[in-house]
């Protein structure tokens, strides 16, 4: 009831899903790090706090749990963000209790940047940037991607790849679906 939708449920009996992918887990570092360091003040002033200051000491605590449930939220919040490419758009999803769904068709895709920093080679993640015909789309900068380099691949072969040999490929795996009785619909 509660749970957010999983993003195949947005997408058309038509659609193929290509790719599906949640972001690097690196892009919780700066608030692992943040909530770390919190927690660490906290307790330091609370064990150098005199025992008669107990009511700052339970400010205090009060003040670590906040810190702990504000980081539990942005690892739900990560947790729950997918990214699906199909062979017609990019859907990205998001949202603990409210749930945003972006979208943009692949058609309107006119080119394709991906980086990776020293930390990105280090760690495994980098940004894609897709650009589209003169407009700033809500998924122009996609960061903290795992393996942008297989991602960059994928998509150009989505955007700029042979459409017919696409199409064959779309057909055998539904008639390969179809053959194993999955029911299939279009």
């Amino acid at each position: 009831m509660f749970a957010p939708r999983d993003p195949d449920e947005y997408l058309l009996d038509t659609e193929r899903r290509v790719v599906r992918i949640r972001r690097h887990w690196a892009t919780l570092a700066w608030d692992t790090f943040e909530a770390v360091a919190l927690l660490a003040i906290c307790v330091m002033v609370s064990y150098l706090l005199p025992p008669s200051l107990y009511v700052v000491q339970n400010v205090l605590w009060y003040a670590a749990l906040l810190v702990v449930l504000h980081y539990a939220y942005k690892v739900m919040e990560w947790w729950v963000e997918r990214l699906v490419v199909t062979d017609k758009r990019f859907v990205l999803t998001s949202g603990v209790f409210t749930t945003k769904v972006a979208m943009m068709p692949i058609s309107k895709v006119t080119d394709l940047t991906y980086e990776r920093t020293a930390w990105g080679r280090l760690f495994g993640y980098g940004t894609v940037v897709v650009e589209s015909a003169g407009q700033i789309q809500a998924l122009n900068r996609i960061d903290f991607l795992p393996h942008p380099e297989d991602f960059y691949d994928v998509i150009s072969e989505l955007v700029f790849g042979d459409k017919q040999k696409q199409s064959e490929r779309f057909s055998m795996i539904k008639a390969q679906r179809l053959a194993r009785g999955k029911k299939m619909v279009g």
